[in-house]
C-alpha cells in the first residue's frame, strides 16, 4: 500500500488523545492516526490484517499451556515459546514473520533453540532435516533455508479460494501447532531415528487429512 505525505490541522487535545493511544499500542502517531482513519472507512489495512491474523492465533495457540507469547518491538512479527520434554526443560522459540504485502506469499516461520549444548544442536539439525524431507514427499515444491541457527520454512497460499484473516490465521495456527508436535514426538524419540520417522509423518499425513495443503 502506498503512503504519501499530508499536511492536516488537528486540535492539540485530539493528537494527545491519539498518541496515548499509539503508545498503548506500539504504534507511532501517523500509524495511529492511519488506523483509525481506515477502520472509519471500512478499510482493512495491512497492519490490520496482520494484527487480526495475530488475534486469531492467540485465541488458537494461547490458552493451553503449550505456547507462550514473548514480547517483540515488530507489528509484523509474532514470537512464540513451546517447552520440549527432554533434559534440562529446553524451549524452542518460533517467530512468525508476515508480509505486509498481499498474495500468495505470505512470510514466514522461523524455529530456533537458543542453546550451547553440542547435543541438542545436533538433535535440532537432524530434526530439520528429517522434517523438511519428510514434508516435502506430502507437500512439493515446500521452501526451507537455515538462518544462522534458524530452521525458516517460507508460508505461501497454495489455494486459489480467497481467504478472510481469520481463516488464514487458523491455517498458520494449525501448522505450527503440528511442527510442535512434529518436534516432540522427535525428542521423545531420540533413541530412535526410525521410530522418529513414523511418528513425524503419521503427524504429517493426520495434519494434511484435516486441513490440507493450504500454506
Amino acid at each position: 500500500m502506498n503512503k504519501s505525505l499530508y499536511s492536516l490541522i488537528l486540535s492539540d487535545d485530539v493528537v494527545r488523545e491519539i498518541d496515548r493511544l499509539a503508545y498503548k499500542s506500539g504504534m507511532n502517531r501517523s500509524g495511529m492516526i492511519n488506523r483509525i482513519l481506515a477502520e472509519y472507512v471500512s478499510y482493512t489495512t495491512p497492519e490490520m490484517r496482520i494484527s487480526q491474523i495475530f488475534s486469531t492465533l492467540e485465541n488458537m495457540l494461547l490458552p493451553g499451556d503449550n505456547f507462550k507469547r514473548l514480547i517483540n518491538n515488530s507489528l509484523s512479527v509474532m514470537n512464540l515459546r513451546s517447552s520440549i520434554d527432554y533434559k534440562y526443560n529446553p524451549s524452542v522459540k518460533y517467530t512468525l514473520e508476515l508480509h505486509k504485502s498481499s498474495g500468495k506469499n505470505i512470510g514466514v516461520l522461523k524455529m530456533s533453540m537458543r542453546t550451547q549444548n553440542t547435543t541438542l544442536i545436533s538433535y535440532m539439525v537432524e530434526f530439520y532435516k528429517l522434517f523438511a524431507g519428510l514434508e516435502s514427499a506430502h507437500i512439493p515444491d515446500t521452501k526451507y533455508y537455515l538462518e544462522n541457527d534458524k530452521f525458516v520454512r517460507e508460508l505461501r497460499l497454495r489455494t486459489d479460494t480467497d481467504l478472510s484473516t481469520e481463516q488464514l490465521g487458523n491455517a498458520i495456527a494449525e501448522y505450527i501447532k503440528m511442527l510442535d508436535s512434529c518436534l516432540k514426538a522427535f525428542f521423545y524419540n531420540t533413541d530412535s531415528i526410525q521410530k522418529a520417522s513414523y511418528e513425524i509423518d503419521r503427524i504429517l499425513i493426520a495434519y494434511i487429512d484435516k486441513n490440507g495443503a493450504i500454506i
